[in-house]
């Protein structure tokens, strides 16, 4: 009986040719004869936290060693606005094109490594030792977040993961709305100013720095479990530096409010 399925079908029209059809010819016996007798296999291996770790120091590294040239060499401050548009329009299409490429994700590190340096020189000068304060808070919203997720205490659901992009774009929009509003008002919603809505802005904006953080492990996890290839260890690692770069400038602006330099 003939069976309705095409690849069962197929195959048995191979057997039957092979073995109990008509003699092969001269060239399909050459053909068996070249034909390598192992296949190599196709599949990459799986990402392990291993990947993600390494390429999170070479990631984070890179942006650090670029920033603190950017400090020791005393770059303009004009570079900053570039540096940070350049390294808006590579993470835009690292994000959404879901690349793994190290050059593009690296050129994102340099980039954001530039304009990082020149604003944390810029900070320091009026603001002596501040510098030191917010990479420590960070440091320490770090494994804070870490020892949250770690620890099970709580652990990011969909609906969550959906407020969490939702919030990230609305305060990129409120963002870009409170720089046009200051073009042509001085402080423009106060979102960015020395006063209370800056105060409960620069809050809201740590602690959405630290749920992208929740977002970021429960994505390495997640992706460790589906065994995804090791090359996604490189977009994995982008997330990271993002969510940390996020963190450490919103730290950096609030503790400005309240700093004291007597």
């Amino acid at each position: 009986m003939q069976s309705r399925n095409p690849v069962l079908n197929k195959l048995g029209q191979n057997n039957r040719q092979t073995w109990g059809g008509p003699a092969a010819s001269p060239e399909y016996l050459q053909n068996m004869y070249n034909a390598p007798s192992y296949a190599p296999p196709t599949a990459t291996r799986p990402m392990t936290i291993d990947d993600v770790v390494v390429r999170g120091f070479i990631t984070l590294g890179t942006l650090v060693v670029t920033a603190a040239i950017a400090w020791y060499l005393n770059f303009s401050v004009a570079i900053a606005l570039p540096a940070v548009i350049v390294g808006l329009v590579l993470g835009l299409v690292i994000s959404f094109k879901q690349s793994t490429n190290p050059a593009l994700i690296l050129g994102y590190s340099v980039a954001y490594g530039l304009a990082v340096g020149v604003i944390s020189r810029t900070y320091n000068d009026v603001y002596s030792g501040i510098v030191f304060q917010a990479v420590l808070g960070t440091m320490v919203a770090f494994a804070g977040v870490l020892s949250v997720y770690a620890l099970k205490i709580f652990r990011p659901t969909p609906k969550f993961t959906k407020f969490v992009v939702a919030a990230g774009i609305a305060a990129v929009g409120l963002m870009v709305l409170n720089m046009l509003v200051g073009i042509f008002t001085s402080g423009g919603l106060g979102l960015r100013t020395d006063s209370p809505i800056g105060w409960i802005f620069s809050v809201a904006m740590i602690l959405l720095g630290c749920f992208f953080l929740l977002l970021d492990f429960d994505a390495v996890e997640q992706g460790v479990r589906a065994g995804v290839p090791e090359k996604y260890s490189w977009l994995m690692a982008f997330g990271l530096t993002v969510s940390l770069v996020w963190l450490y400038l919103e730290i950096l602006r609030f503790i400005s409010f309240f700093f004291n330099n007597d």
